[in-house]
């Protein structure tokens, strides 16, 4: 959107004021008897308070009424979003998932909220530790409505169309190609323009950060300064027909009344802020000699765990990059492992699978579920010639790679009908090449 501002970094320390109230500010101190023009001091805190200072994260905001002055919460229809990991049998198999319909906006309007459905997950909201995967197909802005994670964190990947998202801080355009991360509390709301879709992963009890990068050194994957904070906007609003908070809350959603629109921010200053990135931006670490390097080296954010090295949620992108590696099978090895793998494609085809994983739809390969390239991908790339070569050029696949073991909900599995249960075909056609009378060539 033409003329939106953003300030740039993670994590910084941010202060921003809508230009049309200058010294809105308070100046040296946080919340004075009498704020700059008769506003109300809130702080939005995401950590506890005495979180040490490398962790800790709050934002004062400076708004015309506070977010207190509503109606009571009740319980309102949460649709497909859920929390209940038990509403089917456990199924360990590769799952793939053709793209998710989109309502056509002739049939059904639907926004961002109601058009969010919970795909698998793990864990539990009410003690802070698990994860949620969700997908959101939606032909339709958010009017008079927006909406409060008071679970976790939304990581939001859109895949076919751009959503512009106004916050309590200001708003973003977020397009396809590009993340956005609504941090746990922040009010949102979510403006379209066609047919959207995207995918969300949803972490409870930590935020996302950026990996560290130990022997890499001071820079590179995604660098800091590429992450845009939007600038403060506010709008001074009464909406006479009420203007409907909707919170998800427990892994439950509930709705509030109050009379004015929530983004009357004028001015804010404070280290939790939404964010949005651009996948373009990321710096590829790759091989250069022989072997294939383990897909960790494309982690993008990180919500750690209380265990060194084993995250919550990595989110890991597989971007354009060249291929350059000697004495090697290139693309992804064949593989089990402890962490359960969600993969999405925004665009392009991915390089294991040329066929049946396209963009808008998914898979899921669960803790120790095997899984590896399809048998078309590993014939040819056993006989390639290893000259160098661009990889996944005019593609961007990505994987949500969680420690939680997740439950595939009943919609995912299902309701949507978009399950392909001819996944497991794709290896069917692999052959033992075995020769047990193989022997070293002479050198």
């Amino acid at each position: 959107m033409a003329g939106l501002k953003y300030m740039s970094g993670f994590g910084n320390e941010f202060a921003s004021e809508d230009p049309r109230c200058p010294g809105s500010l308070p100046e040296g101190q946080n919340n004075p008897q009498v704020c700059p023009y008769g506003l109300y001091a809130e702080q939005l805190s995401g950590s506890a308070f005495t979180c040490p200072r490398p962790t800790n994260k709050r934002s004062w905001l400076y708004r015309i009424l506070p977010s207190v002055k509503h109606k009571p919460f009740t319980a309102t229809d949460s649709g497909y979003l859920t929390e209940n990991w038990n509403e089917v049998e456990p199924d360990p198999n590769q799952l793939r998932w053709l793209p998710f319909n989109i309502p056509k906006v002739s049939e059904k309007k639907v926004d961002f909220v109601s058009g969010l459905y919970t795909v698998c997950g793990a864990g539990d909201t009410k003690t802070r530790n698990g994860i949620a995967i969700h997908v959101y197909t939606c032909n339709t802005s958010m009017t008079d409505r927006c909406f409060q994670n008071s679970d976790g964190d939304f990581l939001i990947v859109p895949q076919q169309g751009e959503i512009l998202i106004t916050t309590e801080f200001g708003k973003m355009m977020v397009e396809p190609n590009e993340i956005s991360v609504i941090q746990q509390g922040m009010r949102f709301s979510v403006d379209v323009f066609g047919e959207t879709r995207g995918y969300i992963l949803e972490v409870y009890g930590a935020h996302f950060e950026l990996p560290d990068l130990g022997p890499i050194g001071a820079n590179g994957l995604a660098n800091p300064r590429d992450f845009l904070v939007p600038v403060a906007w506010y709008e001074d609003r009464t909406v006479a027909t009420g203007y409907t908070i909707i919170n998800k809350y427990q892994g439950k959603l509930f709705s509030c009344q109050q009379e004015f629109s929530p983004f009357n921010v004028v001015a804010w200053h404070g280290n939790y802020t939404p964010y949005k990135y651009n996948l373009s931006n990321f710096m590829v670490i790759n091989c250069v000699a022989f072997d294939h390097a383990d897909p960790s080296i494309f982690t993008v954010l990180t919500a750690k765990s209380t265990r060194p090295g084993v995250a919550i949620a990595d989110f890991v992108i597989f971007p354009p990059r060249w291929g350059v590696a000697d004495h090697t099978f290139r693309p992804p090895y064949y593989h089990r492992n402890c962490m359960s793998e969600f993969m999405g494609l925004i665009k392009g085809h991915y390089e294991a699978k040329e066929e049946g994983f396209q963009p808008g739809g998914a898979s899921l390969h669960s803790m120790m579920t095997p899984h590896g390239p399809d048998a078309d991908c590993f014939e040819k790339n056993s006989t390639a010639a290893l000259k160098p070569e661009r990889v996944a050029e005019g593609t961007m696949a990505f994987m949500f790679e969680s420690s939680f073991s997740m439950a595939v909900t009943k919609w995912g599995l299902n309701t949507c009908q978009r399950l392909d249960k001819s996944y497991y075909k794709c290896w069917e056609p692999l052959k033992s090449h075995f020769n047990p009378n193989w022997r070293p060539s002479a050198k």
